[in-house]
């Protein structure tokens, strides 16, 4: 499914080279937009058909808390966000999909496996205790942890400053690649 949903933004990226090779007035801040829409598409149709099918589902074996869903909405969202604005900056950087792929597979997944996603990061040793609170993975999904179980790692709070900054952080980068057209013109 998420492969389908990956289909706008190619073309997206496609529409924006396009509007930069003909060289007209496309601004990076609408480029921006037309690109984080289709990930915003996607955290809801992932959402909704995840909820259905633990409704249809799991919801009569088990019981799922969710202890805070205005803290889980927001860390859904945001955490969502992050991964477009990564999408699309590893969609400028990438000349060939295997470009693409090193992204997810160099980056991404070891932030992902190294965030205390399968363990709490106080099982770890006290030095790779501080070197986790370097990743903003581990935020996203502390506050995810907090959200559906009402229990984490660092304050949600804290969670949800260090998220928004990685966001804001990473917007303005994207912006700023946008805006100079960086590999989006011939």
């Amino acid at each position: 499914m998420r492969f389908i949903l990956s289909i706008p933004l190619i073309a997206v990226v496609m529409v924006i080279y396009a509007a930069f090779a003909m060289d007209t007035t496309f601004s990076s801040g609408s480029a921006f937009m037309d690109a984080m829409l289709p990930s915003e598409t996607e955290l809801f149709l992932t959402f909704g058909d995840i909820f259905v099918m633990l409704g249809l589902v799991a919801l009569f074996f088990v019981r799922l808390p969710v202890a805070a869903p205005l803290w889980l909405l927001a860390f859904a969202v945001l955490s969502c966000w992050i991964l477009g604005v990564l999408g699309l900056v590893a969609g400028l950087w990438s000349e060939k999909f295997d470009q693409l792929a090193a992204f997810q597979n160099f980056l991404i997944m070891p932030l992902t496996m190294l965030s205390g996603v399968f363990y709490s990061i106080h099982s770890l040793p006290p030095f790779w205790q501080q070197v986790s609170h370097f990743n903003p993975v581990f935020y996203m999904i502390d506050g995810f942890r907090y959200g559906f179980f009402g229990v984490s790692d660092a304050a949600p709070q804290q969670s949800l400053l260090v998220v928004s900054v990685c966001f804001a952080a990473l917007t303005a980068l994207t912006l700023a690649l946008l805006k100079r057209g960086y590999k989006l013109r011939a």
